[in-house]
């Protein structure tokens, strides 16, 4: 049996990690992103982010996720949007914030509770055939 995550879900987690912790800040254990760089740009930084974060928001929905978690997801994106409206405080937090890993931890324990009972058919059978390898 195979419990893989969703193509949408395997997306909406390379995109998050585009956005938010694609590049390593020499020196310092710190990680950034485009949201990060683009967003230093005034409002249209902000607001092409916005479009690129609602997009994860939009994968998670298609899979079916509940209203309520997808509006979680649009309020995370939203604050991030927000906090870019304040020079140079705004964007060192939103170097912390990182509304988009946010989204997909929310799409990912949604998925994993929905899936769990593969999740751990498949963890099962992968040990198995682990430990027979080691004899």
């Amino acid at each position: 049996m195979e419990a893989k995550a969703p193509k949408a879900l395997r997306k909406a987690q390379r995109l998050a990690n585009l956005l938010d912790t694609a590049i390593k800040v020499p020196f310092i254990p710190l990680r950034i992103g485009l949201d990060s760089i683009v967003g230093l740009f005034p409002v249209v930084g902000d607001a092409l982010m916005l479009l690129v974060s609602l997009r994860i928001v939009w994968l998670g929905k298609s899979l079916g996720m509940p209203k309520a978690l997808v509006a979680q997801m649009v309020r995370n994106s939203v604050i991030d949007f927000i906090l870019g409206f304040f020079p140079i405080v705004g964007d060192i937090v939103d170097v912390f914030f990182k509304a988009n890993q946010k989204n997909v931890r929310i799409m990912e324990r949604w998925w994993i509770s929905n899936n769990k009972a593969a999740v751990d058919v498949a963890t099962q059978e992968k040990l198995k055939a682990w430990e027979a390898s080691l004899e």
